[in-house]
């Protein structure tokens, strides 16, 4: 069973003070630490159990600089056999960009799955699993909680609206992205990180790809980026319930609710 896996470094942004960059069009990532996309140590703890039970291969591939390459160390600390990273240079890519560069890489590698995070947390879009399944031709699901392959199959569970859920088969080869909790991801040993630094990661530049620029056009443009506004604070009622009762009916008459 050869596995693919793909993974991104994405900024911490809990308990931090935000702030927009000078071109009012992203965050600004100077002061803040990078991590492993959340979704994704759920993806490459599922390829590496299925790898354990049946063996074969996984492979984590990211888009990214050198600094991106942490990643792909931590994947090769868990398990992974080879990690490749895409050097996209100066190109600015956006997540149909993202999967493009993606899919061109994976049509000439070996694999029986494919395996992304739901989304990423920096852009939450959840779009480049799927293009990158539709751009290769291939079976997909989206939201899975839950994967047992056998054989040329897998048994999928899907994430619904309203907490159902979805069982069903899909013939592989196939793309999945995962949903978080499908899974327990392991802690990585002193002894993996180890083992990782000293494993070589394939370096692939853009440009040896040979994809047309054409291609890789963005087909989204943030126009501005800011920050939600600055609201009051709430109000607090205070007195016996009835004196409660009807300054809360007095707020929303006013608010313009009406029975």
């Amino acid at each position: 069973m050869d596995i693919i896996v793909c993974v991104k470094r994405v900024p911490f942004t809990q308990e931090v003070d935000l702030e927009i960059d000078e071109q009012n069009k992203d965050v600004d990532k100077e002061s803040l630490a990078f991590v492993m996309n959340d979704w994704d140590n759920y993806v490459i703890e599922e390829a590496v159990r299925i790898k354990e039970e049946l063996g074969g291969t996984v492979t984590a591939i990211t888009i990214g600089t050198e600094e991106d390459e942490e990643v792909l160390r931590r994947c090769l600390a868990i398990g992974a056999d080879k990690a490749i990273r895409l050097d996209p240079g100066t190109t600015e890519l956006d997540s149909f960009g993202l999967s493009k560069v993606l899919a061109h890489h994976i049509k000439g590698q070996p694999f029986d799955l494919i395996l992304t995070g739901v989304q990423a947390e920096d852009d939450n879009q959840g779009m480049v699993g799927i293009l990158v399944a539709e751009h290769l031709g291939l079976a997909h699901a989206a939201v899975v909680t839950g994967l047992e392959v056998k054989d040329k199959e897998a048994e999928i569970r899907c994430e619904l609206e309203d907490g159902l859920d979805e069982k069903s088969l899909i013939q592989l080869p196939a793309l999945l992205t995962i949903q978080t909790g499908i899974n327990e991801p392991r802690y990585v040993s002193i002894m993996g990180i180890k083992k990782a630094a000293k494993k070589g990661i394939e370096l692939i530049a853009l440009a040896d790809l040979n994809l047309k620029a054409e291609d890789l056009i963005p087909q989204t443009v943030i126009e501005e980026a800011f920050l939600p506004p600055e609201t009051e604070g709430a109000e607090m009622i205070s007195g016996e319930p009835s004196t409660i009762a009807e300054e809360i009916l007095r707020i929303l008459k006013e608010k313009g609710v009406r029975a």
